[in-house]
């Protein structure tokens, strides 16, 4: 048995059925690599190959009673493989709109507690021959990090690459624990650690006074960095429902780099700009842009730097999108000259901040907090927490192959939470950064057109940046 770690575990608190707070991921596959085939049997083959290198999926959650302290994780002595890989077909004509109207509906689904938090589904069907494999994990069991670790174990350098050597020991599940049992561990835990706590609200202190010194007006560092609650209301910050959206493009990574050497900038910053550009055209389309900048939540690992362990080991930083200006140099200029402020205040932060938060806050909080936020009274008239979540993450940079089939696409989907109704992550892949965008299906239509936008706008990008070095 192992305890979650607070920040893995408040996940789980934060899910209600409008905020489910699973990861999505979209491999689209050429099965013309692979002798006999892509099928569900493959994959399961596969899985079953090389499962012992990957251990959560055969953990599932037990809770302990009164919420005294995290869940914990136990090997599932009840774990079927084969009821975790389902098959499925997009309907005709099986484009890739088609396929994202499947994995919405995946995306719109919580996961089952009572055995391991995550499914994959093999999508064929589409039209031109391709096939996709559509995973869906909990939070509560990856992030970006170990994510990409799970990948490494999954995909291939070659596509006729032979399964690694199988474990030493053979896996042996745990015995389901009483309630009892359970209770007196985490009273155990409470006794032998009793200092937990309070290391973690001593660091957290330390951090939000480091935190505050940097962004004081007298005797600060004069920084004036976006902060949470200041976003404006918008249609992305509507009240959110159950149901999902997703949408998927590919820009050239290319195009990133020249535009971020031309203006002095970084990658990060022309995503940021990118998505400035197209929510701007895509709030006017709809008669709702705002007269001030977005305020957008960019998750920042924080792997090898954070004191705790778990999981999960990111932090947050806050940057305005703005929105409001109409030239797309101009946004991309101040989109740099924002990530630095947020980047020197997330140092003065310090890593364990948000993990330490985590770990002090009581367990029914998260979810009560959330729950009472998501009420149309208080939803409807509070500031959002932040207007959406823009990850960017690094992927590989070479042909990986899964089962034999060769991975042309690599799609994230994030969770979505009150205030935020779309979340876009962008992954490098192959000379590619693949785009990704989920949304409220019911507060954010057209997902599509941000999508195609943020395309259009990391090409008008790349036109300035090569006017300015012609």
């Amino acid at each position: 048995m192992q305890r979650l770690s607070g920040m893995d575990a408040s996940f789980l608190y934060m899910e209600t059925p409008t905020h489910h707070m699973h990861v999505v991921g979209v491999l689209i596959l050429d099965p013309s690599t692979m002798q006999g085939g892509f099928s569900v049997a493959r994959v399961r083959k596969l899985i079953e190959a090389r499962i012992h290198l990957m251990p959560m999926l055969r953990r599932r959650l037990v809770p302990v009673p009164l919420g005294l302290d995290h869940p914990l994780w136990i090997e599932d002595p009840d774990f079927n493989l084969g009821s975790h890989i389902t098959h499925l077909a997009v309907p005709p004509p099986g484009s890739l709109h088609e396929l994202a109207e499947v994995v919405g509906d995946i995306a719109s689904r919580p996961l089952d507690r009572s055995r391991p938090l995550w499914e994959m589904h093999v999508v064929e069907g589409l039209e031109d021959g391709s096939a996709a494999l559509v995973t869906k994990m909990h939070h509560a069991t990856i992030d970006g990090i170990t994510g990409a670790d799970l990948m490494a174990h999954l995909l291939d350098l070659e596509p006729g690459a032979s399964d690694p050597p199988p474990p030493e020991e053979p896996w042996e599940p745990d015995r389901v624990p009483s309630d009892l049992t359970v209770l007196a561990g985490a009273v155990a835990d409470r006794v032998t650690n009793p200092l937990r706590g309070v290391r973690a609200l001593v660091r957290t202190t330390r951090s939000l006074v480091d935190m505050g010194r940097s962004v004081l007006p007298f005797g600060g560092d004069g920084l004036s960095p976006a902060l949470p609650f200041t976003g404006p209301r918008t249609r992305l910050s509507a009240p959110i429902t159950g149901n999902r959206a997703v949408a998927f493009g590919q820009a050239e990574l290319d195009d990133f780099k020249r535009i971020k050497s031309a203006f002095g900038t970084t990658v990060n910053d022309v995503v940021l700009a990118a998505t400035a550009m197209t929510l701007r055209r895509w709030l006017l389309a709809h008669d709702d842009l705002p007269d001030r900048p977005l305020v957008a939540a960019v998750p920042v690992s924080v792997h090898g730097q954070a004191s705790g362990g778990g999981t999960n080991q990111v932090s947050n930083m806050f940057v305005r999108l703005p929105v409001d200006l109409d030239d797309p140099v101009r946004q991309l200029e101040a989109i740099h000259a924002e990530t630095k402020d947020a980047k020197a205040v997330h140092n003065a932060m310090g890593a364990d901040l948000i993990q330490d938060l985590a770990q002090i806050t009581p367990p029914g909080v998260y979810n009560l907090a959330l729950r009472l936020y998501a009420l149309p009274q208080v939803a409807g008239t509070l500031p959002p927490v932040q207007n959406l979540v823009i990850s960017n993450v690094p992927g590989p940079p070479i042909p990986l192959y899964i089962a034999g089939a060769q991975v042309k696409g690599i799609y994230p989907f994030g969770p979505l939470i009150e205030g935020s109704g779309i979340n876009l992550t962008v992954l490098s892949n192959m000379g590619n950064m693949d785009v990704g965008v989920i949304a409220c299906r019911d507060t954010v239509p057209d997902l599509w057109q941000v999508v195609d936008g943020f395309t259009a706008a990391v090409a008008e990008l790349r036109d300035a940046a090569e006017r300015l070095t012609a």
